[in-house]
Protein backbone atom coordinates (compact mmCIF):
# COMPACT_ATOMS: atom_id res chain seq x y z
CA UNK A 1 0.00 0.00 0.00
CA UNK A 2 3.08 2.15 1.58
CA UNK A 3 4.43 1.63 -3.05
CA UNK A 4 1.36 2.23 -4.51
CA UNK A 5 0.96 5.53 -3.07
CA UNK A 6 4.19 6.19 -3.55
CA UNK A 7 4.03 5.60 -7.18
CA UNK A 8 1.63 8.50 -7.67
CA UNK A 9 4.18 11.26 -5.95
CA UNK A 10 6.50 12.95 -7.88
CA UNK A 11 9.76 13.02 -5.93
CA UNK A 12 13.41 12.93 -7.02
CA UNK A 13 14.58 9.98 -6.14
CA UNK A 14 17.76 10.23 -7.87
CA UNK A 15 18.88 13.64 -7.55
CA UNK A 16 22.30 12.95 -6.21
CA UNK A 17 23.10 10.49 -9.15
CA UNK A 18 22.40 13.63 -11.01
CA UNK A 19 24.43 16.11 -8.74
CA UNK A 20 27.75 13.49 -8.76
CA UNK A 21 27.88 13.57 -12.88
CA UNK A 22 27.06 17.51 -12.99
CA UNK A 23 30.71 17.71 -10.34
CA UNK A 24 32.26 15.00 -12.57
CA UNK A 25 31.70 17.38 -15.73
CA UNK A 26 33.23 20.14 -14.12
CA UNK A 27 36.13 18.74 -13.34
CA UNK A 28 37.05 17.44 -17.01
CA UNK A 29 36.70 20.48 -17.93
CA UNK A 30 38.48 23.02 -16.05
CA UNK A 31 41.20 20.17 -15.35
CA UNK A 32 42.92 19.58 -11.79
CA UNK A 33 45.03 23.02 -12.18
CA UNK A 34 41.43 24.52 -10.62
CA UNK A 35 41.58 23.30 -7.22
CA UNK A 36 45.51 23.36 -6.63
CA UNK A 37 45.20 26.93 -7.98
CA UNK A 38 42.43 27.50 -5.57
CA UNK A 39 44.22 26.07 -2.30
CA UNK A 40 47.40 27.85 -3.33
CA UNK A 41 45.27 31.07 -3.10
CA UNK A 42 44.43 30.54 0.46
CA UNK A 43 47.48 29.85 1.63
CA UNK A 44 48.51 33.43 0.11
CA UNK A 45 45.92 34.88 2.29
CA UNK A 46 46.45 32.94 5.54
CA UNK A 47 50.33 33.95 4.77
CA UNK A 48 49.74 37.78 3.94
CA UNK A 49 47.69 37.84 7.11
CA UNK A 50 50.13 36.46 9.58
CA UNK A 51 52.74 38.73 7.72
CA UNK A 52 50.44 41.43 8.77
CA UNK A 53 49.70 40.39 12.45
CA UNK A 54 53.91 40.39 12.84
CA UNK A 55 54.16 44.27 11.46
CA UNK A 56 51.39 45.44 14.05
CA UNK A 57 53.04 43.53 16.80
CA UNK A 58 56.55 44.91 16.01
CA UNK A 59 54.67 48.74 15.50
CA UNK A 60 53.32 48.64 19.03
CA UNK A 61 56.50 47.03 20.71
CA UNK A 62 58.74 49.72 18.66
CA UNK A 63 56.12 52.58 20.50
CA UNK A 64 55.23 53.58 17.00
CA UNK A 65 51.76 54.74 15.90
CA UNK A 66 50.23 52.08 13.82
CA UNK A 67 46.80 50.03 13.60
CA UNK A 68 45.84 47.92 17.38
CA UNK A 69 49.42 50.12 18.63
CA UNK A 70 46.92 53.72 19.31
CA UNK A 71 45.70 52.42 23.02
CA UNK A 72 48.54 50.45 24.29
CA UNK A 73 51.44 51.93 26.09
CA UNK A 74 52.96 53.51 23.30
CA UNK A 75 50.05 56.07 22.68
CA UNK A 76 50.62 59.70 22.73
CA UNK A 77 53.63 60.87 24.74
CA UNK A 78 51.59 64.39 25.68
CA UNK A 79 48.66 62.75 27.76
CA UNK A 80 51.11 61.04 30.02
CA UNK A 81 52.78 64.77 30.66
CA UNK A 82 49.14 66.02 31.74
CA UNK A 83 48.65 63.32 34.38
CA UNK A 84 52.27 63.54 36.01
CA UNK A 85 51.66 67.35 36.18
CA UNK A 86 48.16 67.10 37.66
CA UNK A 87 49.52 64.42 40.34
CA UNK A 88 52.14 66.57 41.16
CA UNK A 89 49.67 69.51 41.87
CA UNK A 90 48.05 67.34 43.76
CA UNK A 91 51.17 66.20 45.53
CA UNK A 92 51.96 69.51 46.57
CA UNK A 93 48.06 70.21 48.09
CA UNK A 94 48.43 67.18 50.03
CA UNK A 95 52.02 68.25 51.55
CA UNK A 96 50.19 72.26 52.17
CA UNK A 97 47.07 69.73 54.56
CA UNK A 98 49.62 67.24 56.23
CA UNK A 99 51.87 70.34 57.35
CA UNK A 100 48.52 72.62 58.74
CA UNK A 101 47.72 69.17 60.63
CA UNK A 102 51.42 69.04 61.97
CA UNK A 103 51.03 72.32 62.97
CA UNK A 104 47.51 72.06 64.68
CA UNK A 105 48.49 68.67 66.76
CA UNK A 106 51.75 70.95 68.30
CA UNK A 107 49.24 73.48 68.95
CA UNK A 108 46.96 71.61 70.68
CA UNK A 109 49.96 69.11 72.52
CA UNK A 110 51.37 72.76 73.72
CA UNK A 111 48.03 73.42 75.19
CA UNK A 112 47.57 70.22 76.51
CA UNK A 113 51.19 70.48 78.62
CA UNK A 114 50.56 74.22 79.45
CA UNK A 115 46.65 73.09 81.28
CA UNK A 116 48.53 69.94 82.75
CA UNK A 117 51.41 72.42 84.60
CA UNK A 118 48.11 74.54 85.38
CA UNK A 119 46.46 71.68 87.08
CA UNK A 120 48.17 71.00 90.26
CA UNK A 121 48.94 74.55 91.67
CA UNK A 122 45.13 74.97 91.15
CA UNK A 123 44.43 71.93 92.97
CA UNK A 124 47.16 73.45 95.90
CA UNK A 125 44.90 76.34 96.24
CA UNK A 126 41.21 75.57 96.15
CA UNK A 127 41.18 74.22 99.57
CA UNK A 128 42.25 77.56 100.49
CA UNK A 129 38.96 79.27 99.40
CA UNK A 130 35.42 78.11 101.05
CA UNK A 131 32.15 78.44 99.43
CA UNK A 132 29.47 78.26 101.61
CA UNK A 133 26.12 76.89 99.16
CA UNK A 134 23.11 78.10 99.62
CA UNK A 135 21.34 75.08 100.56
CA UNK A 136 23.69 74.57 103.79
CA UNK A 137 22.24 77.72 104.96
CA UNK A 138 19.01 75.91 105.36
CA UNK A 139 18.63 74.18 108.42
CA UNK A 140 15.66 71.52 108.89
CA UNK A 141 12.76 72.73 111.54
CA UNK A 142 13.79 70.33 114.08
CA UNK A 143 17.25 71.57 114.41
CA UNK A 144 16.02 75.55 113.95
CA UNK A 145 13.89 74.55 117.61
CA UNK A 146 16.79 73.00 118.79
CA UNK A 147 19.02 75.81 118.09
CA UNK A 148 16.81 78.16 119.19
CA UNK A 149 16.29 76.10 122.57
CA UNK A 150 19.83 76.41 123.14
CA UNK A 151 20.11 79.69 122.01
CA UNK A 152 17.56 80.58 125.12
CA UNK A 153 19.47 78.18 127.28
CA UNK A 154 22.54 79.75 126.84
CA UNK A 155 20.98 83.38 127.24
CA UNK A 156 19.58 82.29 131.04
CA UNK A 157 22.38 80.75 132.11
CA UNK A 158 25.58 82.38 133.34
CA UNK A 159 28.41 80.95 132.56
CA UNK A 160 30.80 83.31 134.80
CA UNK A 161 28.05 83.06 138.12
CA UNK A 162 28.67 80.63 140.65
CA UNK A 163 25.12 80.98 141.58
CA UNK A 164 23.24 77.48 142.70
CA UNK A 165 19.77 78.92 141.96
CA UNK A 166 20.53 80.12 138.71
CA UNK A 167 21.49 76.90 137.93
CA UNK A 168 18.45 75.53 138.68
CA UNK A 169 16.82 77.99 136.97
CA UNK A 170 18.50 77.14 133.93
CA UNK A 171 17.93 73.69 134.34
CA UNK A 172 14.13 73.77 135.07
CA UNK A 173 13.59 76.23 132.22
CA UNK A 174 15.38 73.65 130.25
CA UNK A 175 13.06 70.57 131.11
CA UNK A 176 10.22 72.70 130.67
CA UNK A 177 10.64 73.85 127.27
CA UNK A 178 11.70 70.14 126.36
CA UNK A 179 8.74 69.21 127.42
CA UNK A 180 6.65 71.54 125.75
CA UNK A 181 8.53 70.78 122.53
CA UNK A 182 7.61 66.95 123.19
CA UNK A 183 3.74 68.11 123.38
CA UNK A 184 3.93 69.64 120.27
CA UNK A 185 5.51 67.26 118.70
CA UNK A 186 2.92 64.67 119.62
CA UNK A 187 -0.35 66.60 118.99
CA UNK A 188 0.70 66.55 115.06
CA UNK A 189 -1.91 64.82 113.45
CA UNK A 190 0.13 61.82 111.34
CA UNK A 191 -0.89 61.13 107.99
CA UNK A 192 -3.72 58.80 107.67
CA UNK A 193 -3.72 55.98 105.19
CA UNK A 194 -6.59 55.20 102.58
CA UNK A 195 -6.91 53.20 99.89
CA UNK A 196 -9.70 53.10 97.13
CA UNK A 197 -11.34 49.88 96.64
CA UNK A 198 -13.64 48.79 93.33
CA UNK A 199 -16.18 46.09 94.77
CA UNK A 200 -18.25 44.01 92.45
CA UNK A 201 -21.29 42.64 94.27
CA UNK A 202 -22.94 40.03 92.47
CA UNK A 203 -27.12 39.29 92.98
CA UNK A 204 -28.39 35.52 93.16
CA UNK A 205 -30.25 35.76 89.31
CA UNK A 206 -31.89 38.53 86.57
CA UNK A 207 -35.11 39.09 89.15
CA UNK A 208 -33.05 40.51 91.91
CA UNK A 209 -34.03 44.17 92.05
CA UNK A 210 -30.73 45.88 91.41
CA UNK A 211 -31.96 49.57 92.73
CA UNK A 212 -32.71 47.35 96.33
CA UNK A 213 -29.63 45.28 96.22
CA UNK A 214 -27.58 49.34 96.01
CA UNK A 215 -29.80 50.92 98.56
CA UNK A 216 -28.49 47.64 101.33
CA UNK A 217 -24.63 48.17 100.35
CA UNK A 218 -24.84 51.73 101.27
CA UNK A 219 -26.44 51.05 104.03
CA UNK A 220 -23.44 49.87 105.73
CA UNK A 221 -21.60 52.66 107.38
CA UNK A 222 -18.78 52.03 109.18
CA UNK A 223 -15.84 54.75 110.78
CA UNK A 224 -13.60 55.68 108.17
CA UNK A 225 -15.82 54.50 104.96
CA UNK A 226 -16.98 56.77 101.97
CA UNK A 227 -19.07 55.12 99.30
CA UNK A 228 -18.38 56.62 96.02
CA UNK A 229 -20.19 56.13 92.36
CA UNK A 230 -21.15 52.68 91.14
CA UNK A 231 -22.95 51.39 87.48
CA UNK A 232 -24.57 47.74 86.35
CA UNK A 233 -22.15 45.77 84.46
CA UNK A 234 -23.39 42.83 82.56
CA UNK A 235 -22.67 39.67 83.35
CA UNK A 236 -24.70 37.16 80.78
CA UNK A 237 -28.17 35.58 80.41
CA UNK A 238 -29.45 39.62 81.70
CA UNK A 239 -28.02 39.16 84.86
CA UNK A 240 -26.49 42.59 86.12
CA UNK A 241 -23.52 43.07 89.13
CA UNK A 242 -23.12 46.25 90.61
CA UNK A 243 -19.73 47.98 90.56
CA UNK A 244 -19.06 50.51 93.35
CA UNK A 245 -16.34 52.46 94.69
CA UNK A 246 -15.49 53.31 97.66
CA UNK A 247 -12.45 54.89 100.18
CA UNK A 248 -11.43 53.13 103.17
CA UNK A 249 -9.19 54.03 106.43
CA UNK A 250 -6.40 51.07 106.23
CA UNK A 251 -6.06 51.30 110.10
CA UNK A 252 -10.52 51.42 110.80
CA UNK A 253 -11.66 49.02 107.77
CA UNK A 254 -10.40 46.38 106.48
CA UNK A 255 -11.66 44.49 103.26
CA UNK A 256 -12.92 41.08 105.19
CA UNK A 257 -14.92 43.53 107.30
CA UNK A 258 -16.27 45.07 104.45
CA UNK A 259 -17.01 42.04 102.51
CA UNK A 260 -18.53 40.40 105.66
CA UNK A 261 -20.93 43.51 106.35
CA UNK A 262 -22.53 43.20 102.75
CA UNK A 263 -22.89 39.71 102.47
CA UNK A 264 -25.07 39.63 105.21
CA UNK A 265 -28.29 40.90 102.90
CA UNK A 266 -28.23 37.56 101.83
CA UNK A 267 -31.78 38.03 100.33
CA UNK A 268 -30.17 40.25 97.21
CA UNK A 269 -26.45 39.45 97.60
CA UNK A 270 -24.89 36.16 96.21
CA UNK A 271 -21.12 37.25 96.69
CA UNK A 272 -18.55 40.02 96.90
CA UNK A 273 -15.25 40.42 95.06
CA UNK A 274 -12.76 43.30 95.21
CA UNK A 275 -12.17 44.41 91.64
CA UNK A 276 -9.03 46.70 92.22
CA UNK A 277 -7.33 48.09 95.20
CA UNK A 278 -5.14 51.25 95.25
CA UNK A 279 -3.04 53.19 97.78
CA UNK A 280 -4.29 56.71 98.24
Amino acid sequence: MATNFLVHEKIWFDKFKYDDAERKFYEQMNGPVAGSSRQENGASVILRDIARARENIQKSLAGSSGPGASSGPGGDPSELVIRIASLEVENQSLRGVVQDLQQAVSKLEARLSALEKSLPAHRATAPQTQHVSPMRQVEPPARKVATATEDDEDDDIDLFGSDEEGDKEAARLREERLRQYAERKAKKPAPVAKSSILLDVKPWDDETDMAQLEACVRSVQLDGLTWGGSKLMPVGYGIHKLQIQCVVEDDKVGTDLLEEEITKFEEHVQSVDIAAFNKI
